[in-house]
């Protein structure tokens, strides 16, 4: 990625509502997904990783899509049932207050976007990655409008993560203590009216919050004055989600590979698959179903490269040193600070995806070694019971 004085001049890249928030604190920007974005703060990407690991960092994400989709009938099951022909999720089980990640496929099973679907109570809220937030809301209207009324929102949204996020929030809307991993709530903060999401993209525990684009710089500001807060860049959310083994669209997933070949198929519930109440209905659901049924000829997997060199995204792997046929391909890959070595994600056949397998990925025409393990690199860290703040 460039430096903001290197953005070219000639495209027009669009701005967060928390743009001139960035500016203030003297972060590194850099174009992404279409928007001007930070990359890093006077810290840098090492800082920031360690201390979102160790207390809070704070994160704008108001860069990615946010919709509504409410039944025309006013039945939210219905909303949920017409979404349920683009996924291979069970959203007409979801409840009320709760989200779910999903998958949206095409007819050869291939991945068209990754998404979390919450239930609102009398709609649902989607919540797309950036970079295919234009084609997801075609792809919903061409298929679901003749059930569903969508609405694009406008709204920013940003991302409090670590061990310190929920007393952090606390201060300002204490009641987010009684949230769990994949709680979805309406909650003030600062009056404002927020949607708040216990859940993230770190590996740590956390919050994603919806707010109003007017009140993003005075909530963010207010985070900040806890000293156990900082803001963080996406150059530390990069690495922060790879040591998590959390896929990035378009580098860990994209449309030609499916749920299964991602080590996804946890996303998939009982209801959606044979045999299931409601089995298939999707796009490439004959294609997945088959492939949850007797296995994928590829998988996702982590790799630990030997020394202190990181393997990038895009590296072919052979076997061993000698090899003349590529078997793989690193999707993600640098240094994790948290385990202060390289990591790596990739496919592999599934015959060499045992973990403790030896491998090699070829850098500037070198073979270097690494071995097969299994993801993620830290242990997750949400909360699933009770809050831990004492009063």
């Amino acid at each position: 990625m460039s430096d903001y004085t290197c953005l070219p001049p000639e495209k027009a890249f669009q701005r967060t509502p928390l743009y001139d928030f960035h500016r203030s604190l003297g972060a590194r920007i850099v174009p992404f997904a279409g928007y001007e974005m930070p990359i890093q703060y006077a810290t840098g990407v090492l800082k920031e990783h360690l201390h979102t690991r160790n207390a809070a960092g704070l994160f704008d994400v108001s860069h990615m899509g946010q919709f509504t989709l409410r039944a025309k009938s006013g039945d939210v099951t219905q909303a949920a049932l017409a979404l349920e022909r683009l996924v291979p999720v069970d959203l007409a089980g979801l409840t009320s207050g709760r989200q779910r990640y999903a998958l949206l496929t095409n007819e050869r099973g291939g991945i068209c976007d990754d998404l979390m679907v919450a239930h609102r109570g009398d709609h649902l809220l989607l919540v797309v990655n950036a970079a295919r937030k234009v084609a997801d809301e075609a792809h919903l209207r061409a298929h679901l409008s003749d059930v569903c009324e969508i609405e694009r929102l406008d709204c920013a949204l940003i991302a409090l993560q670590g061990p310190k996020a929920e007393a952090a929030l606390a201060r300002l809307t204490p009641a987010c203590t009684d949230m769990r991993f994949m709680d979805v709530r309406a909650l003030k903060i600062l009056d404002a009216d927020c949607v708040v999401m216990r859940s993230g993209y770190t590996g740590e525990d956390g919050f994603e919050i919806s707010l109003p684009p007017d009140r993003a710089a005075d909530i963010a500001t207010a985070l900040l004055k806890d000293p156990d807060v900082a803001p963080i860049g996406l150059g530390a959310r990069d690495s922060l989600r790879l040591e998590a083994g959390l896929c990035l669209y378009g580098s860990d997933l994209d449309e030609t590979t499916t749920p299964v070949e991602a080590s996804l198929a946890w996303a998939i519930q009982a209801a959606r698959r044979g045999n299931g109440q409601r089995e298939g209905g999707f796009p490439g659901a004959e294609i997945i179903l088959q492939q949850l049924a007797t296995g994928a000829p590829r998988c996702r997997v982590g790799f630990l490269p030997d020394g202190r060199a990181p393997i990038r995204a895009g590296a072919a792997i052979f076997t061993d040193a000698n090899a003349s046929n590529p078997v793989g391909t690193v999707t993600s890959g640098g240094f994790g600070p948290s385990l202060d070595r390289p990591v790596a994600m990739g496919y592999l056949p599934v015959a060499l995806a045992t973990p403790g397998t030896a491998a090699f990925a070829e850098v500037r025409n070198k073979r270097l070694p690494m071995t097969v393990t299994t993801l993620p690199f830290i242990t997750p860290k949400f909360k699933r019971g009770p809050s831990r703040i004492s009063s």
